[in-house]
């Protein structure tokens, strides 16, 4: 189900002692700063990281601890001794299962770690997956059956059910394999960058749903448009989705995407042209505080190459579309990644009234990017 990793076997990096505490200690993952039992690792030692954001099975009796916190792995503070933690990592030796496994693998599914956001899981789900969902809610007690409820714990099973007894709207059309999803990597999961001596752009990292437009050249002067949210096709209008109505035709509509694509596309002589964005306002909490959604565009996409940030801002001025606020066209970035942190946490340029969630960082010529999220605001929204 999740493409992220929410789970990987990592080395620790560094052990460093918290002033005034007795039992525990700070440890590094990457360029992540977890809390660990005292003397629980040394340096060099393969730990299990679990990501933020993320939801242990509570049935696994290694996870028992986490009970009081509902099993979920969250941005935590400790005021006492003022420091942040972020994910838990745990010995490998607590996961015979997972012995001679490399540093860098995944082990999200190997655990059966998931999304700890129920909205998070659904947003993230394939179309299969949605699709089962659908299904079972309809087929209830018939997914009750002892056999049938083993027998769907492998997705090969939910796929063939789907495909056998699912409505034509349970089978609603799969992400287009020549789209390349919305994802950035955290930049505590790439802490390289931080050696680059080459400038940036920066941009605002916007709290909403992720939305796709394209149009694929069809025939002459022809072009097929295509709505996706994050991981699936919205072939309708009257989709539904985890959101009151669907969203993305709604921005669709209201900013005549359809229209501009195919304008531009014509004009330049491109065979597939994908907008990318955020669609912000009445979803996720409606963290900005607006009165309707917008779409804001953040990835410019022609015939499979992912323009730089000035040609994105270049397009939406043309056609008079919003774009993710730029922060800076020429950012060097910092040198360690505590001043990349503190540099995450501010006020939003939507709402100045309101914390952001951090920046995006891309290469001038859009082919590298990271996201940085800021650390008060997982602090405020993970409650």
């Amino acid at each position: 189900m999740s493409e992220r990793a929410l789970a990987h076997i990592e080395k620790i990096e560094w052990v460093k002692p918290i002033e005034g505490a007795d039992n525990i200690e700070l440890i590094g993952v990457l360029g992540w700063v977890c809390i660990a039992k005292k003397e629980e690792f040394k340096e060099g030692d393969l730990a299990v990281y679990i990501e933020i954001d993320s939801r242990v099975p509570k049935e696994d009796e290694r996870f028992a601890f986490l009970a009081s916190r509902n099993y979920r792995i969250k941005t935590m503070k400790l005021g006492k001794f003022q420091v942040i933690s972020q994910g838990l990592a745990l010995p490998v030796a607590l996961f015979p299962e997972l012995k001679n496994v490399k540093v860098g693998k995944d082990v999200t599914e190997k655990l059966k770690i998931t999304y700890a956001s129920e909205e998070d899981i659904v947003r993230k789900m394939s179309a299969t997956e949605l699709g089962y969902m659908e299904l079972k809610q309809r087929k209830s007690k018939f997914f009750k059956n002892p056999l049938i409820k083993q027998l769907m714990r492998y997705a090969w099973a939910r796929k063939v059910m789907v495909a056998l007894f699912g409505k034509k709207q349970d089978r609603k059309g799969g992400f287009p394999r020549w789209i390349v999803k919305t994802d950035e990597t955290r930049i505590e999961n790439a802490p390289f960058y931080l050696n680059s001596t080459e400038p940036w752009i920066k941009t605002e990292k916007l709290d909403g749903t992720s939305c796709t437009y394209a149009v694929s050249k069809a025939a002459r002067n022809k072009y097929e448009f295509i709505v996706c949210s994050r991981n699936m096709r919205q072939k309708s209008r009257l989709q539904s989705t985890y959101h009151d109505g669907n969203i993305y035709w709604e921005l669709a509509d209201k900013y005549d995407i359809e229209k501009k694509l195919k304008a531009y596309a014509k004009k330049k002589g491109y065979h597939k042209l994908v907008l990318q964005g955020e669609g912000v306002g009445l979803v996720q909490g409606n963290p900005y505080k607006l009165k309707e959604n917008r779409f804001y565009a953040f990835n410019l996409v022609t015939d499979g190459v992912r323009r730089g940030t000035e040609d994105l801002v270049a397009f939406c001025e043309e056609y008079d579309l919003l774009h993710v606020p730029v922060v800076s066209k020429a950012y060097m970035l910092p040198k360690t990644m505590e001043e990349m942190k503190l540099e995450a946490d501010g006020y939003s340029e939507l709402n100045p009234q309101v914390k952001r969630e951090g920046f995006v960082y891309r290469s001038l010529d859009g082919q590298q990017s990271f996201k940085n999220v800021s650390r008060e605001y997982l602090l405020k929204h993970s409650q």
